[in-house]
This record gives structure tokens, sequence and C-alpha cells, in this order.
């Protein structure tokens, strides 16, 4: 199976390119060849790759950044989704995009489920939500996968962060107000695998649609730093003292979603997936990044 993944150093695109094997072969795509700035670039390059399935994740995600430039997120999210839909429609592959919780205002008690009202409460999220608004409309055979609190051992991430910071402080301030579920993007990246393969042998609708796709459990960002520094002095790293404080108090130029629970019920029951619960998955990053380290002085 071939699997054309727009983006050359995502985070799920480095989990995907990882896993490639003489059955799996994964062709990342990204500047210059393809350009979400430039749609027009989208269906040569998709052509040129012949995949069996497209993976959508390329996006514009500086959150914050995207409230003082707003038509550079929505060109790259919404129309650069667009024109990757439209393209798998021409060549009639399927494709799976990856969108986001940022869809939500973070104002529900619970769990969010597919059907549940969205409400986006920045650039970011209304321009991810054009996004997945323009891939059910091309009517391309699609999945949708909203996953929240993303990371792992590549790229740029709150785990990441906290190990880096932990180098040059003793404590830090962490919000302690907005819940979600981490997500590791290996266990993403197994996720798309299954799907891409029941795409592939099954064109059905029943496959269709939207799905949440996040680790099991939930925590808050203080308690998931609080897990990280405790794998983290298991594999030597120091003690770090986590400050507990409100989003109020660490104000950002976009508004975060409070509550960032995905319902992903729908997905174990359309595709039997379900992510790991997030300390394991978090453990395993942190231990790959100490191992790295360890290797790299």
């Amino acid at each position: 199976m071939r699997l054309a993944v727009t983006g050359k150093n995502g985070q799920v695109v480095s989990a995907l390119l990882a896993r490639a094997n003489i059955d799996l072969q994964i062709i990342a795509l990204g500047r210059p060849e393809l350009d979400l700035l430039h749609p027009e670039t989208v269906l040569s390059a998709l052509h040129d790759a012949k995949p069996d399935v497209v993976v959508s994740a390329a996006a514009y995600t500086a959150v914050d950044k995207a409230e003082s430039e707003p038509d550079v997120a929505f060109v790259i999210n919404r129309d650069g989704a667009k024109a990757v839909a439209e393209a798998a429609k021409s060549l009639g592959l399927p494709v799976i995009h990856l969108s986001t919780d940022y869809v939500f205002d973070g104002a529900k008690d619970g769990a969010y489920q597919e059907n549940d009202p969205t409400g986006p409460t920045s650039v970011y999220g209304r321009s991810k939500l054009d996004g997945e608004t323009a891939i059910t409309e091309s009517n391309a055979n699609h999945a949708i996968l909203r996953t929240a609190w993303v990371y792992s051992q590549y790229g740029n991430n709150f785990v990441k962060t906290m190990l880096r910071l932990a180098e040059s402080r003793d404590e830090i301030n962490v919000v302690a107000d907005q819940i979600g579920c981490p997500t590791c993007a290996d266990d993403i990246a197994q996720a798309i695998i299954v799907i891409a393969k029941r795409l592939v042998e099954d064109p059905s609708s029943d496959l269709r649609g939207v799905f949440h796709l996040s680790g099991s459990g939930e925590t808050t960002w203080a308690d998931f730093a609080k897990q990280i520094f405790a794998f983290s002095m298991a594999e030597g790293g120091k003690p770090m003292t986590v400050n507990e404080i409100k989003t109020a108090q660490y104000p950002t130029p976009a508004k975060r979603p409070a509550n960032s629970r995905l319902d992903c019920s729908k997905l174990e029951k359309t595709y039997g997936i379900k992510l790991p619960d997030w300390q394991s998955s978090t453990q395993a990053v942190v231990t790959a990044i100490a191992q790295s380290r360890k290797e790299t002085p």
C-alpha cells in the first residue's frame, strides 16, 4: 500500500515515515512540489505520487499567530484541504484528513461526540472547521479524524517543551483548568494505516464521515506535565515542581477550549480502533527521547 501524505515535517508524517516497510510505502509531499499556499500544485503532485490513499496531514498550526494572519491560515487549512480532497476525488482515491478539537468551543460538560454542535473560538479552529466542510462537500471517499493534544518524539510539542524547560528550571507554571486527551502521534499513525487499508478494501459510504481519535483517558495540562516529569525522573531526569495556574493567568492571543475531551466510541465501532491510555504512550515517548539523548550527547 502506498500512502501519499501532505507535509514533510509534521509529527504524524514523521510517525508514518517511521513505519514504512516493504508492504507500506510513505510518500511525504511538501514544498515545492506540493504547496498548500498554492492549491494548484496539489493535483499534479498527487498524480505523480501514484498512491492508494491520500493522507491530508499538512496544516497551518500556529494557533496564536493565526489570529494576526487569518488569510494565510484559511488558505492552507480551508483552501488547501479543498484542493487535496478534490484531487483525491478526481484520481479516485480515498482521503484521510486530520482535524482538531479546536472546532469546538470547549463549553460542554463531558466528552464531545462527532455530531455535537461546533463553535470554534479561534481563527485556527474556524479554518480547520472550514477544511472539514470542504472535505465533506468534495464527495470524496473520506475519513476526517479529529484529534487533540498531539505529542511525540518528533517536532515541537508539549512533552518536548516540558523536557527542554526542565534543563534550565526547577519549577514551571502550567494551566490546570483545561482538560483533554493527550494523543501520541505514533498511535495516530497506526490508526491511519488501519483506516487506509479499510478504505481501500471497502469504499462503501459506511466507513465515511467524521471520527474522533484521541488517547484513552483524560487529564489537565498540569497533570500531564507532572506525569511527564515522573517518567523523566525514572529515566534519570531531575525533579521538577509544577505550579498549577488558571488559564486567565496565562493569556494567549487565541482562546483555547477549556474542554477538549473527545468521545471516540464511533471510531471503535466503525473501525475497531481504540488508542492506548495516554499514560503508557507518554511513557514510551519520554523513554524514546531519553534514549535519543543518551545516544547523541
